[in-house]
């Protein structure tokens, strides 16, 4: 991966983030909880969302050793209280940041195959174009695999991703309560599947159907 590569991916990561986590606090809000409006979470500022492991140094890493990068953010506050339902909203409010990166990557991809429709039309380019065409190339392709990795890495049920917020509301409470008792141990699991390769292989089992799509 070059240095253009990386910087791209990084910052669309940023933007996948910072989309992802105003979901959340947007969905809250939306639920009855102003906690996430309050403390200013709801906003495309990528700067209030960043965790210095999942959003800094884990995609940094990523990009060094020539991987798509993905990771995580400060978790958007909410508090039960303010919710009617505090099952059912919490589902709603957990699906919203992975739902949010899949419409984005849905519309890059449509800008995608678009773009390079109109590409496959042109008879010459100059260097600068061709350069030009290269680099819008890069950063759509990069919003479609970041939005979609993210999305599913968040899906994975393993506390404190959105993927446990989701599969608890499916639980009965005394269940759920019972899968609760993971979320001490939740960061631990996600380096050991990160360390053994397991999540290495989704992605490169996503990636596959990307290319295959875009």
């Amino acid at each position: 991966m070059s240095i253009q590569q990386g910087i791209i991916y990084i910052v669309v990561l940023m933007f996948a983030i910072t989309i992802h986590e105003s979901a959340h606090g947007w969905a809250a809000y939306k639920k009855g909880d102003p906690t996430a409006y309050s403390l200013g979470r709801i906003t495309l500022n990528p700067i209030p969302h960043i965790d210095p492991i999942g959003t800094i140094a884990l995609p940094l890493l990523l990009v060094i050793m020539g991987a798509p990068p993905f990771g995580w953010a400060k978790p958007v506050p909410v508090n039960p209280m303010n919710l009617k339902d505090p099952r059912k909203d919490n589902l709603i409010i957990s699906a919203a940041g992975p739902l949010a990166n899949i419409g984005f990557a849905f519309i890059a991809i449509v800008i995608l195959k678009l773009f390079k429709a109109a590409v496959l039309g042109m008879t010459t380019a100059s260097p600068a174009a061709a350069n030009m065409i290269s680099g819008v190339y890069m950063v759509l392709y990069s919003l479609v695999i970041v939005n979609v990795i993210l999305a599913v890495f968040n899906l994975l049920p393993i506390p404190p991703l959105d993927g446990s917020g989701i599969l608890m509301g499916f639980l009965s409470p005394e269940n759920a309560r019972k899968y609760e008792m993971l979320q001490p141990y939740g960061f631990f699991i996600l380096i050991i599947l990160i360390m053994t390769g397991l999540i290495g292989r989704l992605i490169g089992f996503i990636l596959q159907i990307l290319h295959m799509i875009i």
